[in-house]
C-alpha cells in the first residue's frame, strides 16, 4: 500500500484516497498532430523498472493534482510535489540520488 501526501492539503494516507493519473511529465499528443504523434504518445514510450513520476489527484479530499516520485519495484515514494511545475524539484532529484546511487532521470 502506498502512503502519499497531498503537497497542497497536507494529508497524508492510502493510495485508495487518491486517483492516479498517469505519467508525469510527458509532452501530450495534441489536436491536429497527426497518427504518428498519437500512436509515439500511447504506445512507444518507455517503461522501465525503477524511478517514475506521476500524476495523483487527492480525490477523496481537496480534489487537487499533484506529482510523486515513486520506485515501481519497491513501491517506495520519495515525495510529492505541486503540478504546476515543469519538472521536479531539485531537493526531491538530490533525495532520489541520495537513496538510488548512480540513478540519473531520464
Amino acid at each position: 500500500m502506498l502512503l502519499l501526501t497531498c503537497p497542497y492539503c497536507g494529508v497524508t494516507a492510502e493510495e485508495t484516497e487518491f486517483a492516479p493519473g498517469g505519467a508525469a511529465h510527458l509532452t501530450r499528443a495534441g489536436p491536429g498532430e497527426g497518427d504518428d504523434a498519437l500512436e509515439a504518445y500511447l504506445f512507444h514510450r518507455a517503461n522501465p523498472k525503477g524511478v517514475h513520476f506521476e500524476r495523483w489527484r487527492h480525490a477523496y479530499g481537496c480534489g487537487k493534482w499533484f506529482l510523486a516520485a515513486r520506485d515501481t519495484v519497491t513501491m517506495e515514494v520519495f515525495g510529492t510535489y505541486p503540478a504546476q511545475v515543469s519538472a521536479p524539484p531539485p531537493e526531491l532529484i538530490d533525495t532520489i540520488r541520495t537513496k538510488r546511487p548512480g540513478w540519473e532521470p531520464a
